[in-house]
């Protein structure tokens, strides 16, 4: 018999499918190490498929956007692909539970693992291909570098934006932290098998939610984590979805009414509203940084008040500025104090990156901006305690009702400031975040890495933040996004070779197509020292 023809009717008993024109390109005995993956015993977990995936281009995923990945077409190497489930069970709710994973493990592997972060509230298996998790960047994936690659869902089905999973305590617990625990110890057991070695590194990487998780691996799982990338993190994700309420009790008190007396909230602000406002700040703030080009990197320093563009807002404009004045302001108690944290004014405000989270486009009474439908199930389903899915958001008292998040914030929230162990044994830690994330406000990841610098000594020696200007939420927006943090990663892990910037180019919703910019390290700022404005060697982090 044909050794492909011999090796294909074995592979066929197990389940693995591969192409029969790879015969000369194969490892063979790296898909026979692969076909041996549907025998192995792990406490408590089935592998459900085995493959076998040739070198080539691989499908698009249709859930990049919930995790922030760029749905540009990625090309990989051959590589053996499992699917499994940890933890299979039946919930307190009589339906079925389940930790779904996909593991990724590359022919030609660079001895390194990566965990991929989801988005939302996970609920699906994205493809485990470890993109850079920003919407704007052409990075090379990291399994296109060879690292092996898992993903989950964290332990429940339904899709990115559905929280019914939370009638279940043990669900909820797998969505805050568990799952990443209990993945990651069957993910290296399945590398080791398959390569007989351990990985050499570990790394977690993710925006939003992902970028939550990823706080939370070197929080909650040092010991497992050589380094993250934390991209636009959800880390204090109970209060964020607070503050949701907060915005969306705001846009239907100053939205205008239709014909049928109907509250329309895409219009509280409309494009050329916001168009007036991001103007406006451009003019106030853009030049504090010695450059006026439409970015505002002297964020911090940005004064613009909404009164300034007051008499340019047309009709409507008292309410606009108290529109305005309330959501920016963030959201607050009956004695006037920060529940959330304030919002910074920006470039990138009148985007569609913006709005779809914040007020959206629907010209009905049924609202279509993510805060409206998904942020307002996960507050009452799943950050609330007791869990009602009955509860009226819209009805969310500030100075009752938010200490009914503390319970599930106890598990979920990745806001701890005591990283002894992970910087300890070497851990690093990359985070980013857009300045005009409407979902996460960069007021607040600020406010935490300084009360980490206040708590810690030589913070910047293993954790360092960049602030990304004009970005929105995991990308777009008027903004450098087209960024490598993976590699600044990997030379600070491997080399020692800490990231004082990190290199980024005009992302797509960007009018100059030839910008480039340093990222700096937070506190420093790219200040224009001179020379060509589009060239980044004419800054300095200072």
């Amino acid at each position: 018999m044909h050794k492909l023809t011999a090796i294909s009717s074995a592979l066929a008993l197990i389940g693995i499918s591969q192409v029969a024109n790879a015969e000369t390109q194969t490892d063979w005995s790296a898909v026979q190490q692969c076909a041996a993956l549907k025998e192995a015993k792990i406490y408590d977990t089935q592998i459900i498929k085995i493959e076998w995936l040739p070198a080539g281009e691989l499908p698009q995923d249709k859930n990049a956007a919930m995790s922030g990945a760029s749905a540009k077409p990625v090309t990989a190497g051959a590589h053996c692909i499992v699917t499994g489930e940890i933890e299979k069970r039946i919930g307190v709710n009589g339906k079925p539970y389940a930790i779904s994973f996909q593991l990724r493990l590359p022919e030609q592997w660079n001895k390194k693992f990566l965990f991929q972060g989801g988005g939302g509230t996970n609920g699906v298996v994205s493809p485990a291909i470890g993109k850079t998790p920003v919407r704007g960047s052409d990075a090379l994936p990291a399994l296109s570098r060879g690292y092996a690659v898992v993903s989950t869902d964290s332990g429940h089905g339904g899709g990115s934006r559905d929280t019914s999973f939370s009638e279940d305590q043990l669900a909820r617990f797998n969505y805050a932290l568990a799952s990443t625990g209990k993945v990651t110890a069957v993910a290296k057991q399945l590398i080791e098998q398959m390569y007989q070695t351990k990985p050499s590194k570990s790394f977690f990487m993710g925006c939003s939610n992902g970028g939550r998780e990823a706080m939370q691996a070197a929080m909650r799982y040092p010991h497992e984590f050589d380094g993250v990338v934390a991209g636009n993190p959800g880390f204090r994700l109970s209060r964020a979805a607070v503050a949701e309420a907060w915005d969306n009790q705001h846009f239907l008190k100053y939205a205008p009414t239709n014909e049928k007396g109907e509250k329309i909230v895409a219009n509280a602000l409309t494009q050329a509203d916001l168009d007036v406002v991001v103007k406006g700040v451009l003019k106030q703030c853009d030049a504090k940084d010695g450059l006026a080009d439409g970015i505002i990197n002297a964020w911090e320093q940005c004064d613009f008040k909404p009164e300034m563009v007051k008499a340019e807002l047309g009709e409507r404009a008292e309410q606009k500025v108290a529109l305005l004045n309330a959501i920016f302001g963030g959201a607050k108690n009956s004695r006037g104090e920060n529940v959330y944290a304030s919002w910074p004014y920006d470039a990138g405000l009148n985007t569609n990156g913006w709005r779809v989270w914040k007020h959206g486009s629907s010209q009905t009474a049924e609202p279509n901006a993510i805060n409206f439908t998904m942020g307002v199930k996960s507050l009452a389903q799943y950050f609330m305690t007791p869990h009602n899915p009955a509860f009226d958001t819209l009805t969310f008292d500030f100075d009752k009702d938010v200490a009914k998040t503390a319970e599930i914030a106890g598990v979920n929230d990745a806001d701890e400031t005591d990283l002894s162990y992970f910087q300890a044994k070497g851990g690093k830690m990359i985070i980013f975040e857009g300045v005009s994330d409407p979902v996460f406000s960069a007021h607040d990841l600020r406010d935490w890495y300084n009360q980490l610098q206040a708590n810690m000594k030589d913070v910047q020696g293993f954790a360092r933040v960049f602030m990304v200007p004009g970005m929105n939420h995991c990308g777009m927006g008027p903004a450098t996004e087209n960024f490598d943090p993976l590699t600044a990663l990997e030379q600070w892990t491997d080399e020692g070779k800490a990231p004082d910037f990190i290199l980024a180019k005009a992302g797509p919703e960007m009018s100059n197509k030839a910008k480039e910019m340093p990222l700096c390290p937070y506190p420093k700022i790219a200040t224009y020292v001179g020379g060509d404005e589009n060239k980044a060697t004419s800054f300095e982090c200072k």
